[in-house]
């Protein structure tokens, strides 16, 4: 059967690199290349989207993408080693191939942000996508089409920061607003916030004027976000939130990730907060 209209069909690729992220070695990005040329002209994805990981005689695990389309030639996903085929990934080597299953899902509003600014909001190993969104944005060919960009991320402590070199030279650019904090630490020479999430965004985002808000991360952190936000002035159809923790299939087919009568797979993960108030408070 052809693979455009196969949904279970897997691309072949070839793990060509693996970085350790976290200092706990829980977190693991993959840089991925695909087998064939073609399949790589037909994975066309936007930032928001996710894709199943596919290792043979394992299963499958559903991941948000963390490259961006801007960024040719490779996929990255960053792993959290949480279950089966998790574990699995975190002991293969450079060289190894499997498949990858997608694009799934649907994707951040990018027509709607167009000449408005960006508040992106993240925190912990959700923030795959939103890096995505941000070489995305900040590539040359994309930057006039947005207004500011302002990021607050954070993560438990430092160690468990993704991307660290890219934070680091994020912050140091003048086309975008860097807001980085942990819950806690004792470093001496942490030079960033300290605080959670929702309340290093309320001191920090200064206005809702013309801005769309981005927001993922574990649910509490959405959670607690969401009523900042709206006090901020965000209206609920300019918040943006990624489920993507309730991914399952990708395809709405085992039928473990609704709320309401929606799929998360399928009808998501990205839903705008007034979508998500029409269902019922599963989030």
């Amino acid at each position: 059967m052809n693979q455009t209209h196969n949904p279970y069909f897997p691309y072949p690729v070839r793990v060509e690199q693996i970085v350790t992220e976290t200092e706990d070695e829980k977190l693991k990005t993959f840089k991925l290349r695909f087998l064939n040329p073609e399949d790589e002209r037909k994975f066309t994805y936007i930032p928001g989207q996710f894709a199943e990981l596919s290792v043979p005689g394992k299963g499958e695990v559903p991941i948000g993408i963390a490259s961006s389309p801007t960024e040719k030639g490779f996929l990255l996903f960053t792993v959290n080693e949480v279950g089966l085929v998790t574990t699995y990934l975190h002991m293969i080597k450079e060289g190894y191939v499997m498949g990858v299953r997608g694009p799934l899902g649907n994707w951040y509003p990018w027509e709607e942000m167009e000449g408005k600014n960006v508040v992106i909001v993240g925190g912990g190993f959700a923030f795959t996508t939103l890096r995505s969104s941000i070489v995305y944005m900040l590539d040359p060919q994309n930057r006039q089409r947005f207004g500011e960009i302002t990021v607050v991320y954070g993560a438990r402590s430092p160690g468990l920061l993704l991307y660290r070199e890219e934070l680091s030279d994020w912050e140091k650019r003048n086309d975008i607003r860097m807001h980085i904090t942990v819950d806690a630490t004792d470093d001496p020479e942490w030079k960033y916030n300290k605080g959670f999430v929702p309340a290093v965004a309320k001191e920090k985002i200064k206005s809702a004027d013309n801005a769309i808000a981005i927001v993922c991360g574990p649910p509490i952190m959405i959670r607690f976000t969401q009523p900042v936000l709206e006090e901020l002035g965000f209206p609920p159809e300019r918040i943006i939130l990624s489920l993507e923790m309730r991914m399952k299939c990708g395809i709405g087919m085992c039928g473990r990730c609704n709320i309401g009568d929606r799929y998360v797979c399928k009808d998501g993960p990205v839903f705008s907060l007034a979508q998500l108030k029409e269902l019922p408070p599963e989030y």
